[in-house]
């Protein structure tokens, strides 16, 4: 079982650690809107990435086909979706968002929504973890249903682990930040958010595998 642990927190952290298009944006909002704005939004990235891993362990075989055949619809979308994301945040006014977080309640739950669909968008996650499994030799469907639990669990925990280190240390270079910063950090932000996007746009239609 502490096997079985360990492995399910690695695999978390090697699906979380690669700089994509999420992490910016769990950066951006850390440093703009605070750490728990940060950290929620990557739970809910943790929280995608963790559905992924369940259906991959699960093997269903008609999403699996379903994504496999429809691959580069899939990537098209998803890049296309965090293009227009990109430019979303390029545009945001970062006052009249540091006004908009203390006077929304339910912001963290937004954020966190964010962040879950966005990192829905790129269901090719599940070949990566389809690879990490059998690379640790991790669990499978036939595996006892408390072992399965406590290994998902474990890859949750591995991926939240890394957006608590993230976000921790972008919150110590928070209150270098000024309104003026936290612009520039918003144009950033988006640029490289759509630029990414955009690379993994082209790839995909060029025949390479990119994953957001």
């Amino acid at each position: 079982m502490f096997e079985t642990i360990i492995q399910g927190i690695t695999i978390g952290l090697c699906t979380s650690i690669p700089v994509g298009p999420i992490a910016i944006l769990i950066i951006q909002r850390t440093l703009q809107k605070g750490r728990m704005h940060g950290f929620t939004s990557g739970l809910g990235a943790a929280t995608s990435d963790t559905f992924y891993a369940l259906l991959a362990l699960l093997g269903l075989s008609v999403v699996l086909s379903f994504i496999e055949e429809n691959k580069l619809i899939i990537q098209i979308a998803g890049s296309s979706i965090m293009m227009l994301f990109g430019v979303y945040i390029f545009f945001q006014n970062p006052a009249k968002n540091i006004e908009k977080s203390k006077n929304e309640k339910s912001s963290y739950w937004q954020e966190y929504l964010t962040a879950f669909f966005l990192t829905l968008s790129n269901p090719l996650m599940i070949f990566l973890y389809l690879g990490l499994f059998a690379q640790f030799e991790f669990l499978s469907s036939d595996s006892h249903f408390l072992v399965i639990i406590v290994g998902i669990c474990s890859v949750f925990l591995g991926a939240g682990l890394w957006w608590f280190l993230i976000t921790l240390l972008a919150s110590i270079f928070r209150k270098r930040f000024n309104i003026r910063g936290l612009w520039i950090l918003n144009k950033a932000t988006g640029l490289l958010i759509f630029i990414l996007a955009l690379v993994a746009l082209i790839s995909s239609i060029s025949g390479f595998s990119l994953s957001l």
